[in-house]
Parts: C-alpha cells; structure tokens; sequence
C-alpha cells in the first residue's frame, strides 16, 4: 500500500545536508503512488524564524522536491495539543514538574539513550502532593508537565511497534523517562506535537534519523494513551562528515543555500546525498 511520509524540520536555522539527505528518503518512501507532506515544527518561538522557513522551503523546492499542499505549521495549531494534553490530564498520567535541569542533574538524573533529552529525570516531582503542586503553581514557579510513564503503562499494557530496517520493537518508554511534554511557555514539547501532527496527517511511514529510534518508544505509549494509529517507522543512518560526526545546524554543517549560492547545481547538491 502506497505511503504517506513526511518531512518535518524545524525553521532554526538553514537547511543542510543532513536536513536534505533526510528530505530525500522521506520522498522516496513515498514513490509508487504515495503522499509526501512538509510539516514545519516551529513551537520553539524563540529560535524559529519566517525568514528560516521560507528560505528552507525555497532550497527544498531547488533541489526538486514536491510536496503536497497545504503545508502545516505547529504554531497554527496549538489547540490540537492543548485538546491532547487535557485528555492526559483526565487519564492522570501527567504531573507538574518544577525541577530546572540543574535540579535534575543534582538529583542524579543518569544518563539516557537520545542526544537532546539530557540526564533522565528520577522522579523528583512525581510524588508531590495535589496541595503542594497547587501551591508551587499558584506562586508561579516555572513548571512543565510530563508524563508519569509507570502509571501510563499501566493503562496500556505492553505495546510494540514496527521499524522497516530494525524489524518488531517491544516499546520501553523508559529508555527516555517522564518526557516533558508541555512548558509553561509552550502547550507541547516534540514527542506530544510529533504523535498528534502524524494521526491528524494520516502519516502512515515515518521516516527520520537513527538518533530518534529512542523517542520512538516514548511516541508509542503517547498514540496508545490518546488513541491514535501506530504508523510504521524507518530510523534510517544519519548523513556524517569525514570524521563521522553527525550534520547538524550546532556544528555548522554546510547548507544547501550556501552550495547553491557558490555556483554548485540542484543535481550535484543532490548527488551528496544520495539523490539519483
């Protein structure tokens, strides 16, 4: 059955190789009669940018990617995360977390699989009592909710998934804890807005790099909670540079733009990542 992929980067900076290596095996997924959709993640509003955006969907569309209309932007649809997050709260495997990421460093957060998620939570706040929670709120400490994963688990059971390369997973949300998945300033984090955007997309294939596979299993228990579709999933190798290191926007990976602006063209840009 033909599938419905996606690329979904977020408009922090400009998009490089790495971005349009994964680009590409999105639209690949989706040859033979699929869908392939760009979905732009800008819930970050301190870091993501209009001019980001626009230029990365000018250099995707360079390159001879077609995607299909309308694009969605997280930031137009925070009440579908809002709606989300609530139906987690009703199920009661939520909690206020006050806790600063030197709080959880201090703590003895230990380490955990995911590049970006830092020491993995212990717990500190799930045992706060109603009162004290509504008390810390009141007085306006900064706060995120996350979700109470043992308690989730319970309400679920075990769940599996299934990756193309890896084969059948058996989901262990543990490997990245009681994710955030709110902040005060912003009604969702990544893992709630990535599983409610690919139900309501009817993404059936998510194709993305190696270093999320971790995440995935956080995602599982999320769409089960909520009651949404478990889409296959393909965590394909990340595009690396001569010393092995991963393309990303911290270490100045080179851009598509910059290529094109130094007289490279779309097929030769192409060919660097695997475009034939």
């Amino acid at each position: 059955m033909p599938a419905v992929t996606r690329f979904a980067p977020s408009p922090t900076g400009h998009l490089h190789l790495g971005h349009a290596y994964a680009a590409i095996r999105a639209l690949q997924a989706a040859a033979g009669g699929g869908r392939f959709l760009v979905r732009i993640e800008d819930i970050d509003r301190q870091r993501c940018r209009a001019d980001f955006e626009r230029d990365l969907l000018e250099d995707l569309a360079w390159l001879g990617l077609v995607w299909e209309q309308p694009v969605r932007r997280q930031s137009d649809h925070l009440a579908d995360y809002r709606a989300a997050l609530a139906r987690l709260f009703e199920l009661g495997v939520v909690y206020p977390c006050f806790c600063s990421r030197k709080d959880i460093a201090s703590a003895g957060g230990a380490p955990q699989q995911g590049d970006d998620e830092g020491p993995l939570y212990p717990g500190v706040c799930r045992t706060l009592s109603v009162a004290e929670t509504a008390a810390r709120i009141a007085e306006g400490y900064p706060h995120a909710v996350r979700l109470d994963v043992a308690r989730a688990l319970g309400l679920t059971g075990g769940l599996w998934w299934h990756d193309r390369a890896a084969g059948r997973q058996t989901a262990e949300p543990g490997l990245l804890g009681d994710v955030v998945l709110a902040r005060r300033d912003a009604p969702t984090s990544y893992h709630l807005s990535v599983v409610v955007d690919d139900a309501l997309q009817g993404v059936t294939l998510v194709t993305r790099g190696a270093d999320l596979f971790a995440a995935t299993h956080s995602h599982r228990l999320l769409q089960a909670l909520l009651g949404l579709p478990s889409p296959e999933y393909h965590h394909h190798k990340l595009l690396v540079d001569g010393d092995g290191r991963r393309l990303s926007k911290r270490d100045g990976a080179l851009t598509v733009r910059a290529l094109r602006f130094s007289g490279h063209t779309a097929a030769e840009v192409g060919a660097m990542v695997g475009l034939s």
